[in-house]
């Protein structure tokens, strides 16, 4: 039985270790080609834009800040499916390939999410904080004018 323990313990380190050799791609493109035509087309106030990118890009675009501990495996690996996860559902560096209609329901979403505290996640928000109430306010109601733009196009 110990021996058994021991060889998977052994395994488990040699997968570890190999691990730090095979990492996930990065998801670092130029700050402001990422998000370039969503904020050109959005025009979001310097409140809003920080609103965005301290709760919003690392995930939801094509220009994350990685922190240090993303260089470790398997935390690396986490980070990566989250981002692709999150750019997934929505992307504001692929804005400008959505049609006006999946632009309102990937706007409607961000609200939903936001109201019930579902973004951003909460292992996100341990080490990067959390958004407050008021940041909270102004990113809905920017967001629900913003709609009316795709709503009555």
């Amino acid at each position: 039985m110990k021996k058994s323990i021991r060889i998977v313990g052994l395994l488990a380190l040699l997968a570890l270790v190999i691990m730090q050799f095979i990492r996930p791609d990065k998801n670092e493109s130029d700050y402001a080609t990422a998000v370039a035509f969503f904020e050109k087309e959005t025009q979001p106030n310097e409140e809003v834009k920080s609103i965005l990118r301290n709760n919003c890009y690392d995930c939801h675009s094509n220009h994350t800040k990685y922190p240090w501990y993303a260089e470790i495996a398997p935390v690396s690996y986490w980070l990566s499916d989250h981002i692709d996860e999150g750019k997934e559902h929505f992307d504001v560096s692929g804005w400008e390939q959505y049609s006006n209609k999946k632009k309102d329901h990937k706007l409607e979403e961000l609200v939903e999410e936001v109201e019930e505290e579902e973004m951003p996640l909460s292992s996100y928000t341990w080490l990067h904080g959390n958004i407050n109430d008021q940041e909270k306010e102004i990113l809905i109601n920017w967001v629900n004018t913003l709609r009316t733009q795709y709503t009555t196009e």
